[in-house]
């Protein structure tokens, strides 16, 4: 039965690619026909893969990737069949963790069956990626690439007990020209998330445009900080890891200005939307010097909106979501004003008609206001030089030393989601996000609907 299946399996991937014109195999690459370089993997850090190596190949380099589609019963003639005959090195990527092993499943797996072939003299290492739910990035995976000193290594944590993390020397972006990427912070239940999610569907059904989101919120949910990570493009998105370089950020939450590094991941000339109730000189007053710094230095485009006094005005209370959407739209442009405004009325017909016409009516002028109360704001030139102050903390004095330490150096920087991987003398270790995370990694077009494989 087991010898056989892997002939069935293929059989029938043979039928799928005939009907949805896909290029199912038991193991696909791609890449570089002459690879030097080859990556095997599984699952969706493939797609993130994939778009490395685009940008790899453009500067020249060769690499690839094998990409294992059946795993069990595993067909060792079929893998040789994927690998370039090129191949000088090989780096298999398990996202898991068996203590004590001579290697993970996957690697022990290969090492065996290229054991006596053509690939015998192939150097292969293995690596650990995505644990505790980290991020599988770019820059890791050239650094994966690149790698040509351990055996065995780990991606995405800053390992300080074994040794074993490669080190980041690069983050580039690295999806296609033309993406829009965007940042929302939110407070839960203040309707952020769901707009979000709304917005997907309203460009996702109604243009050609390709739509992901990563949605992150905390375990109190209700009244805690949720951040939506959002992509929008005329081509397929492979980009399953959350933003890092953001083309358009939104706080929607004027308290967090001197608790996060909000503006940290803008690029050059992006946008910034902060709905607060400030006028200029308050804003000079209010927000932190590094913030001021970075929105000058980096030519933002800053504005603001007072959500909730247009809220109470209209009679949706805290209820902002709409208000914010409606902003968003208007800034972003990612379709024309007018046409968003009315997709999203047609939206919020279809979600609130059965509450009654007030209702709707109500959503209608949120919609209508968020697009016009927009503001402007001018960037002073003096923001730019600004002292970074760092950010709010609760002063902590009195008991044992160790645990005042243990507050300052570690728990204060997960509170304000400063943990990453990096500097040992900074104590920026990657502690994980006390997160749950909802990843809808939805790529949306009007000719085909289709998800990227959630992170497993």
């Amino acid at each position: 039965y087991y010898d056989a299946l892997p002939e069935v399996v293929e059989k029938y991937m043979g039928k799928i690619n005939e009907k949805l014109g896909t290029d199912y195999k038991l193991f696909n690459y791609y890449g570089a026909e002459d690879a030097e370089k080859v990556i095997i993997a599984m699952g969706s850090v493939c797609d993130t893969i994939d778009e490395t190596i685009d940008y790899l190949m453009a500067r020249g380099e060769k690499v690839g990737v094998v990409k294992v589609r059946l795993y069990r019963p595993f067909c060792k003639e079929a893998l040789i069949e994927a690998i370039p005959d090129t191949v000088k090195s090989i780096a298999v990527l398990d996202r898991t963790k068996e203590p004590g092993s001579l290697g993970e499943p996957l690697y022990l797996d290969v090492v065996a069956a290229l054991k006596g072939s053509k690939f015998d003299s192939v150097k292969i290492t293995s690596g650990r990626y995505g644990l505790g739910s980290k991020d599988t990035t770019p820059g890791q995976i050239i650094a994966v690439y690149n790698n040509t000193e351990k055996e065995r290594f780990t991606i995405g944590i800053y390992d300080d007990v074994t040794n074993l993390s490669l080190e980041v020397k690069e983050d580039p972006v690295t999806t296609p020209e033309g993406t829009i990427n965007c940042k929302f912070w939110g407070l839960g239940a203040d309707g952020t998330v769901g707009a979000n999610k709304n917005s997907i569907k309203i460009i996702g059904d109604n243009t050609d445009m390709y739509a992901q989101g990563y949605f992150a919120y905390d375990s109190k949910k209700s009244g805690g900080l949720t951040v939506s990570h959002l992509r929008f493009g005329k081509t397929p998105i492979k980009s399953t890891y959350y933003i890092s370089k953001a083309d358009f950020v939104a706080c929607h939450n004027p308290s967090y200005v001197d608790k996060y590094d909000i503006v940290d991941d803008l690029k050059e000339g992006g946008s910034f939307l902060l709905n607060c109730p400030w006028d200029t000189e308050e804003l000079s007053e209010r927000l932190p010097g590094k913030m001021k710094k970075i929105l000058a230095e980096r030519h933002i485009n800053f504005y603001t909106i007072d959500g909730i006094k247009i809220g109470k005005e209209i009679g949706l209370g805290g209820r902002i979501n709409t208000v914010l959407q409606s902003a968003f739209f208007k800034l972003a442009s990612i379709i024309p004003e007018e046409e968003a405004i009315d997709l999203m009325k047609k939206a919020a017909k279809a979600t609130y008609g059965r509450k009654g016409d007030k209702i709707v009516q109500m959503n209608y002028d949120a919609i209508d206001a968020g697009a016009k109360q927009v503001v402007e704001i001018e960037v002073p030139e003096s923001w730019k030089s600004c002292e970074d102050e760092g950010l709010f903390t609760p002063e902590v004095k009195g008991g044992r030393e160790d645990t005042v330490k243990f507050v300052k150096n570690i728990q204060a920087k997960v509170n304000a989601q400063e943990g990453k991987y990096g500097n040992k003398g900074n104590c920026e270790i990657k502690f994980p996000r006390f997160y749950h995370s909802t990843e809808i990694g939805m790529q949306h077009s009007k000719k085909d609907h289709f998800f990227v494989h959630p992170r497993l």
